[in-house]
């Protein structure tokens, strides 16, 4: 048997307290596939280089480590990304592996956390799941994706649908970089008479996002947009990595490939 190895792929975070539900996915691949040499990868250069002013790690990114597994003559990789969505940076990555499909024999790659419908009920019962709170006729959940100028932002639009089709009617997911933002979620708030809102990220890292973006003390954070709104908050600082059934479903993403 050739040499296989075990790819994972993040876009990454500088937050330390947010690298565990990157590591969460990756322990949970590598216990799936014991006989394969494990490798992680970051897609974003600004983390990679910011790793290594600050605190001196190196982190690769898929290209260099391609490059350092055909150099060691592996024939065998398989890779999972902990994205989220089919976006820039699955796109990214997909460019960066597929330049080396003429010289790894078997290359396999699963699927981003959200890619077909099933996809979406089950990563939509299971962060409903994990928030188990019962909310009051004026109080409601937003979630904060990141949203990006690629199609496939209408995978947060789609992630509020299926919330709503499964029952939860008082949910709400915006985005900091694409359509809808904050200002549509919070006329829609307004719409419902909603009072108090639960903010989470809907991200794989808590990271700068999260705590600066979402829960900043700055005036331009969510949390402190909201308040000056006159809603009451809290906000959950979780990452969807940390949650072991998101984990697994990128598990079951990487088995599907590999089969």
């Amino acid at each position: 048997m050739g040499k296989k190895a075990l790819l994972v792929v993040s876009f990454g975070t500088s937050f330390e307290e947010a690298l565990p539900a990157i590591v969460n996915i990756e322990e949970n691949c590598k216990k799936a596939f014991p006989d394969y040499d494990f490798y992680r990868a970051f897609t974003s250069g600004m983390i990679i280089r910011k790793w290594a002013r600050t605190k001196n790690v190196i982190i690769h990114n898929p290209d260099e480590v391609m490059k350092r597994l055909v150099a060691e003559g592996y024939e065998e990789v398989i890779c999972q990304p902990t994205h989220i969505i089919n976006g820039l940076e699955y796109d990214k990555m997909m460019n960066m592996l597929l330049a080396y499909k003429d010289q790894i024999p078997t290359i396999k790659v699963g699927t981003p956390l959200l890619t077909e419908e099933e996809d979406y009920k089950e990563a939509c019962e299971i962060v409903m799941q994990e928030l188990e709170k019962p909310l009051a006729k004026d109080e409601a959940f937003v979630f904060m994706g990141h949203g990006t100028e690629h199609f496939a932002n209408s995978a947060y639009s789609q992630f509020e649908n299926m919330l709503r089709d499964l029952g939860h009617e008082s949910t709400y997911v915006g985005t900091v970089e694409g359509f809808p933002g904050l200002d549509y979620v919070i006329r829609r708030l307004k719409i419902r008479d909603i009072k108090k809102v639960y903010v989470m990220p809907l991200m794989i890292v808590a990271g700068d996002h999260a705590r600066n973006d979402l829960a900043g003390a700055e005036a331009d954070s969510w949390d402190s947009i909201l308040k000056a709104d006159g809603f009451e908050t809290e906000v959950i600082m979780k990452g969807l990595g940390e949650i072991d059934a998101i984990a697994e479903m990128f598990v079951k993403h990487l088995k599907k490939a590999e089969s």
